[in-house]
């Protein structure tokens, strides 16, 4: 029988995954179709149940659903629980079960594509919504010791820093340290960036053409990790670091691995990353050169 699989969002029409997950089932030799669906937040909920009906096993969930997903889920992983946010469902038995994945992906795009070791380090996150939200929870599994979050909108900031805080496991008994500094605009503080081991990009400046980078880079020390969650092309801010001797990535490499994690929990199967990578490879080729390339 063919296994039903989709990603769901509002617009979603330009979304990689399916050209990813097709490419998975074809290695897998997995008789299953993955397709997107255009859903308005406002039919959410009877899409959903209709699409269970269908006989749907599974589907990923992207802007502006994400948030909305969370109270349609009989159950929930941990991290989507504590993220506020779901962005993958599986369907099993007749239950709807929540899990968030944006986590691990982002986890493991920093550790697989920068080499990343972050434990006891400092990193400065720009951005506060959702997506920054994710990547503090991976960045507090992963052992850091300072986190600094900086936004445009202040209370923003301030309201991201004491939930993680809350939210972070301890490690060895110590606590994770998060620090709102003030936004200055691009021109950021040297003696900040000169501090820290990566900077993070969680905003939306990247997202089109020419857009300028969040911040300027002056004083970033050679080898520092710079990842930029905007996945889609090369931003100023990744060709600048690449320009300071940093090791850089975008976020091709999240979306990847968050929809590798879909797949392993859709399939209970091991993804096939490779043929997955290629896909999206070829796919980001088609709009921007470049797109999954890192400084390494």
């Amino acid at each position: 029988m063919t296994r039903l699989l989709g990603v769901i969002g509002h617009p979603v029409a330009h979304s990689l995954s399916p050209a990813m997950h097709a490419a998975a089932l074809r290695a897998l030799r997995v008789d299953g179709v993955y397709t997107a669906i255009d859903v308005p937040p406002a039919f959410l909920r009877p899409v959903v149940r209709a699409l269970m009906l269908a006989g749907v096993e599974g589907l990923n969930v992207t802007v502006p659903l994400k948030e909305r997903a969370l109270h349609l889920a009989d159950q929930l992983d941990p991290a989507a629980r504590a993220i506020g946010a779901v962005n993958t469902l599986v369907i099993r038995r007749g239950k709807l079960l929540g899990y968030n994945t944006d986590a691990e992906g982002f986890r493991r795009a920093l550790i697989e594509d920068t080499g990343a070791d972050l434990r006891g380090g400092r990193v400065l996150l720009l951005g506060a919504g959702g997506a920054a939200r994710a990547a503090a929870w991976a960045l507090a599994g992963m052992g850091v010791q300072t986190l600094w979050i900086m936004n445009r909108t202040r209370p923003r900031a301030q309201s991201l820093a004491r939930w993680v805080v809350r939210a972070a496991p301890r490690r060895a008994g110590r606590r994770l340290e998060c620090v709102v500094v003030p936004y200055a605009g691009r021109r950021a503080a040297a003696g900040l960036l000169a501090q820290a081991d990566a900077v993070i990009n969680a905003t939306s400046l990247g997202m089109r053409a020419g857009d300028p980078s969040p911040i300027r880079l002056k004083g970033v020390r050679r080898g520092t990790v710079v990842y930029d969650l905007i996945y889609h092309r090369e931003t100023a801010l990744v060709r600048e670091a690449r320009r300071r001797g940093c090791v850089a990535a975008t976020g091709a490499s999240m979306l990847l691995y968050q929809g590798a994690e879909s797949l392993r929990l859709w399939l209970r199967r091991p993804p096939p990353t490779g043929a997955m990578r290629h896909a999206l490879q070829q796919a980001l080729w088609g709009q921007a050169p470049g797109g999954m390339t890192t400084g390494r």
